[in-house]
């Protein structure tokens, strides 16, 4: 299991958390949004999804990965 956290800007409200939690599930893994600190705790299988899939599908839903 590899875990990552990844600073995104854009998120303000819990709807944000929603997206990129889901977008987050859909590209094979699971994530911890914390809207005060704007990061994100990932864990994924390297076996089924990777970081730059599950960058893509943040950024997809609007918000900016730093």
């Amino acid at each position: 299991m590899t875990q990552v956290t990844l600073n995104v800007e854009g998120m303000s409200c819990n709807h944000c958390v929603k997206a990129v939690e889901g977008a987050v599930q859909n590209a094979g893994g699971t994530a911890k949004v914390d809207l005060a600190s704007k990061t994100v705790e990932i864990e994924f299988e390297e076996s089924k999804a990777t970081l730059k899939a599950i960058k893509e599908a943040i950024e997809d839903q609007g918000y900016d990965v730093v």
